[in-house]
């Protein structure tokens, strides 16, 4: 696509929307680390100036990318949550069957597990403090939203739901990076079968994980 001066706010948000989009959709096609402005640049049909009159770095797009794939994920993860967690199960019973839908819910979204991976080493740099108060903001409000839709269905997690919701999310980004493994790991597995106990299926290591850390700071009775 190509685009004339925008002379307007709202053609200055098509462009911006424009913009996420595409790096939405390089996202699907290979890794954070390997989405370039200058790709990027290309693929929306804009020169790489005309880009960061938008976004003052590649690494601001990618971090609204992530507030807006939390977002999406946190509206789809409440019906998720309401369908999944039955109300009069025992409190180890609905933390477990929350840990579970947490862990095929977030490991069924690849792409927001990748942002949030190099989100503390990659993302929040290169990006002014302006950019990072607004990212900061906007995170908190959301995880106050997970904090309270895990609270809903286990209340007895009292205020240890707050870091279990932090926590949980920063797992996914840092068991993600070992997903898929390269074609040299899977080699190896294949001709010493041995190293294979080393592979990570990212839903049950999530799960064994999520479900641990649950568990933990369940009160005792």
């Amino acid at each position: 696509m190509t685009f004339q001066r925008a002379r307007s706010e709202e053609q200055r948000e098509i462009r911006r929307r424009a913009i996420l989009e595409t790096a939405a959709a390089m996202l699907d096609e290979m890794p954070v680390v390997e989405v370039s402005l200058n790709e990027l640049s290309r693929r929306v049909g804009l020169a790489k100036s005309n880009v960061l009159r938008y976004f003052e770095s590649r690494e601001a797009v990618l971090l609204e990318l992530l507030d807006d794939f939390l977002g999406g994920w946190l509206a789809v993860l409440a019906d998720e949550l309401a369908e999944g967690i039955g109300a009069e199960a025992a409190p180890e019973v609905r933390a477990e069957r929350l840990a579970e839908i947490l862990s095929r819910s977030l490991a069924s979204r690849k792409v927001l597990c990748d942002l949030f991976g190099a989100q503390g080493g990659v993302l929040e740099h290169n990006v002014s403090v302006e950019v990072v108060k607004r990212h900061k903001r906007s995170s908190l409000a959301k995880l106050a939203g997970m904090v309270e839709l895990v609270r809903r269905h286990v209340p007895e997690l009292g205020e240890g739901a707050e870091m279990f919701c932090l926590t949980s999310l920063i797992s996914a980004g840092a068991l993600a990076a070992y997903v898929p493994p390269p074609p040299s790991l899977l080699a190896a597995y294949e001709d010493e079968p041995a190293l294979g106990v080393l592979h990570l299926d990212l839903r049950e290591a999530l799960r064994i994980s999520l479900t641990s850390a649950l568990l933990g700071v369940l009160p005792r009775a």
